[in-house]
């Protein structure tokens, strides 16, 4: 049977339909505490100092630093200690030369001291004394006003992909409200006379629809917001209609199963009858995943992959996942988990393919192994016993037994 398309590499693919993928323009004032992985839409400025006061980064005394020179285990400095910072009020203690002031980590310094004193560099002589037997310089374990942090300070950029200490640094300034991007809506169809939904028990030649839950995961796990359109028959209005009502409702649309060089494959048609430019890719050089398609209709970017599991989870995470980040307005997306380990097996490829493998990654001995999980590609067993999958790159045919590999985790 002839091929029904032209295979290009997965960048090569990528850079088909990059050009065409641009944030979406919605936006939404949350609150900060509620914005984790979600993407910031608007530049942050620091509307104050941080810290406000000068404070210690270590439990110890606040001395002026000119009083602990040359002191040392056999000749050590010793000064009077006035009186105990407490946490989370102005203090009044005033130094002198020749005086210390117990303070907390975080404690607000005694006027005029410019360092603290660790504990462990000196020992309390009695309630009014103590001894400093190491000296510090000016400036040492403090920080001044505006040190971390200086007021009007260029914070977080518009883009960025917010982080566990992002929302900390916000929350410590006052910003308890930001606008972000909103979620990347995801319509994902499951194609296929065969498919049942998970609850009912499967009839013979029937089997229960994985993808729209692995795919929904998926999207989650990239900042998007599901929309599952259901299961569709292999039929081309059925599956028209439903394309139509996820580009009418949502910012991409995803249909699993149904591209492959078969004389039944009617997804392209659909894609194609929806509008322009239709389809930009139709088969890439990636093993599981050849017949994936890459679209774009009214300027929303539409997906056909395949059906098996594995090859639907490795097509969405090539290139669904980086268009749901582009979509998103996001400029620098979260670092991919990857790896390197020494396969355990040879992994067979063709130069010129993109092969990807489960593994299972163990440590041994202090190095990471990585023991490939041959099967089928439609083997959902294979996914669930894997770590991640193992990339055979295209110029190579194939990796030895020893030689290292990367492996993106799951």
């Amino acid at each position: 049977m002839p091929q029904l398309f032209t295979v290009l590499t997965p960048q090569e693919a990528w850079l088909r339909l990059e050009p065409y993928l641009y944030p979406i323009q919605r936006v939404e004032r949350v609150a900060t505490e509620e914005a984790l992985d979600r993407v910031l839409a608007e530049d942050i400025f620091a509307p104050s100092d941080l810290p406000s006061f000068p404070r210690s980064v270590m439990d110890g005394y606040a001395v002026q630093a000119e009083d602990t020179y040359g002191a040392s285990e056999g000749s050590p400095a010793y000064l009077r200690l006035v009186g105990e910072v407490s946490m989370g009020k102005p203090t009044e203690i005033t130094l002198s030369p020749g005086e210390a002031a117990l303070v907390h980590t975080g404690g607000m310094l005694a006027a005029r001291a410019n360092a603290v004193v660790m504990l462990e560099n000196s020992r309390e002589i009695d309630a009014a004394t103590i001894e400093v037997v190491r000296p510090v310089a000016k400036g040492e374990n403090i920080l001044q006003i505006g040190e971390d942090i200086p007021k009007g300070r260029a914070l977080l950029s518009c883009g960025r992909w917010l982080q566990p200490q992002d929302i900390g640094g916000l929350l410590t300034l006052g910003i308890t409200e930001i606008k972000v991007f909103h979620r990347v809506r995801v319509a994902l169809i499951s194609s296929g006379d065969e498919l049942v939904p998970p609850e009912d028990e499967p009839k013979p030649g029937q089997i229960r629809d994985i993808n729209a839950y692995t795919l929904s995961s998926l999207t989650l796990k990239a900042g998007g917001i599901p929309l599952r359109l259901g299961i569709i028959p292999d039929e081309y209005q059925a599956l028209r209609e439903a394309a139509k009502i996820g580009i009418r409702e949502a910012d991409t649309v995803v249909i699993s199963a149904g591209s492959s060089v078969s004389s039944r494959d009617i997804t392209a048609q659909v894609v194609n009858s929806l509008g322009k430019p239709g389809i930009l890719v139709h088969g890439v050089s990636l093993k599981p995943g050849k017949p994936t398609i890459l679209a774009l209709v009214d300027q929303k970017p539409v997906f056909g992959l395949p059906g098996n599991p594995a090859s639907a989870m490795i097509t969405f995470d090539l290139f669904v996942t980086p268009s749901i980040y582009k979509l998103s307005g996001c400029s620098q997306p979260p670092k991919r988990y990857e790896l390197k380990a020494r396969l355990t097996r040879n992994i067979p490829s063709a130069p010129g393919r993109e092969d990807y493998v489960p593994v299972k990654v163990e440590d041994r001995n202090g190095e990471l192994w990585a023991e490939p999980i041959f099967g089928k590609s439609n083997l959902i067993s294979t996914l669930i016993k894997a770590d991640g999958i193992a990339q055979v790159p295209l110029d190579k045919a194939g990796l030895a037994a020893g030689e290292m590999a990367t492996v993106r985790m799951f």
